[in-house]
């Protein structure tokens, strides 16, 4: 058994009742096993003085792309249809073994750094496996799964996949890593979205989605001209075109969903559908500003999420949680988002997306050991005197802020310094790939 201690700490809990409180964390194996002050346990492998600083759950980001990370800057200054179309569909389509593990290892370099714990990730249509082995070694929590694309004139050959094989080959990576490490890795199901998807590959995903009891990762109604599109080819609008399908239930997570109706909302309220928000993409890719207070106000599910990095340059909770809060204020008022509804939809919130509500997300015993320890002694920070400390960590933190990051019982940073992820090999590694894929998609 490995036992760690962590004393002295201010811990928000983000349980039940909201509390915060002053005192220790005994952490044994892969769980928290005593909040408390003055814990003394008899022998602990490992103690941390965390006096004067911060203590909370490992962040949550329910749509982000690893194998994106390496095309970060090279999407800027476009709108959605055509930065997939001009530049992320091509280098992806140039994508290797190797530029996948290192694209991946990336972002979870950057993740680690900024408190993340969990993700939920869309990969590309080929060696997915690459990613997952960045994964399993890098220590993060993750649900991931190949994306699934059988359809679209406009996409690369490289990445048009025939529907049995795509099938086959994300059942294939199911069956190999979901519930690898004890339960820290999940497959998810992961077809684009809509327009990229036949419909016999969207029953299916469905029914596989049943049979397996796995999540189901798809964008919607991120972009005006998508859902011309969608309705154009269906009939329907997106939400209510997966419902049409069976889709939409408890197991879908929908990044995005600027464009809502009525009756979309509707759906994803009564179906227990979950919604991803990314403030950062959507205001870089010009597509819009959800509408997350009247989703909220629904009991609609919300979480957070970057998405990719080169439609949002950087994978930082911290930029997400302010841009959610800030965006709503002009329009709805300024308590319409405010810091406690947002630091929920990062942690808690995230968690209930992902199924997990009872085991990460907040701080409690029985939980996973998923959290960060951060410093906020510093001018941007301060004074600390009568502030609510959730309102420091949504306004005023930044991830320079997260000195040590816990997933599953296990350090995986430790002041400022990475365990799991190579920086020295990692960097270099991720400049050679990107040269060579941009050579290889013809986009230098």
């Amino acid at each position: 058994m490995t036992t760690i201690l962590i004393k002295d700490a201010q811990i928000v809990t983000m349980n039940r009742s909201g509390d915060i409180i002053t005192g220790d964390i005994l952490i044994e194996n892969d769980r928290i096993t005593a909040i408390g002050p003055d814990l003394n346990p008899t022998h602990a492998d490992k103690i941390i003085n965390a006096k004067n600083r911060t203590i909370i759950p490992g962040f949550i980001q329910t749509h982000i792309h690893l194998c994106q990370t390496l095309f970060r800057g090279k999407g800027d200054d476009l709108e959605l249809m055509d930065w997939l179309k001009k530049r992320i569909w091509p280098l992806e389509a140039s994508h290797d073994e190797e530029s996948i593990y290192y694209s991946a290892m990336l972002g979870i370099g950057e993740l680690i750094q900024s408190g993340t714990t969990t993700i939920v990730d869309m990969e590309t249509v080929h060696h997915t496996d690459f990613a997952f082995q960045a994964i399993a070694e890098s220590g993060i929590r993750a649900l991931s799964g190949k994306v699934m694309m059988d359809k679209g004139d406009e996409v690369p050959f490289a990445l048009q996949e025939n529907t049995t094989e795509s099938l086959q080959q994300s059942v294939d990576l199911l069956e190999k890593w979901n519930g690898h490490d004890d339960g820290r890795i999940q497959y998810a199901f992961s077809p684009r979205f809509v327009i990229s998807c036949t419909e016999e590959l969207l029953r299916e995903v469905r029914n596989l989605s049943e049979q397996y009891n796995v999540k189901v990762h798809t964008h919607a109604s991120e972009n005006l001209g998508e859902i011309e599109i969608v309705q154009a080819e269906t009939g329907m609008r997106n939400v209510v075109y997966l419902d049409h399908l069976g889709l939409a239930n408890e197991r879908l997570i929908l990044a995005h969903c600027i464009w809502l109706d009525e009756q979309e909302k509707r759906i994803i309220h009564e179906r227990g559908v979950h919604v991803s928000h990314c403030p950062g993409s959507n205001l870089k890719l010009a597509s819009g500003i959800a509408e997350t207070p009247e989703m909220l106000k629904m009991d609609i599910s919300v979480s957070l999420g970057a998405d990719g990095a080169p439609c949002n340059n950087n994978l930082d909770m911290f930029n997400e949680m302010r841009l959610a809060a800030l965006i709503q204020k002009p329009v709805h008022g300024p308590t319409a988002m405010n810091a406690q509804a947002v630091f929920r939809m990062a942690t808690i919130g995230g968690a209930r997306a992902v199924g997990m509500a009872d085991e990460i997300g907040s701080l409690e015993v029985g939980k996973k050991a998923d959290l960060a320890i951060l410093d906020l002694n510093n001018f941007h920070t301060y004074p600390s005197y009568d502030v609510d400390p959730i309102s420091r960590i949504v306004y005023s933190a930044t991830r320079a802020d997260v000195e040590t990051t816990i997933i599953n019982g296990r350090i995986v940073m430790e002041n400022r310094i990475l365990r799991t992820v190579d920086k020295d090999i990692v960097l270099p590694e991720a400049n050679r790939s990107i040269q060579r894929l941009l050579k290889r998609a013809n986009l230098r």
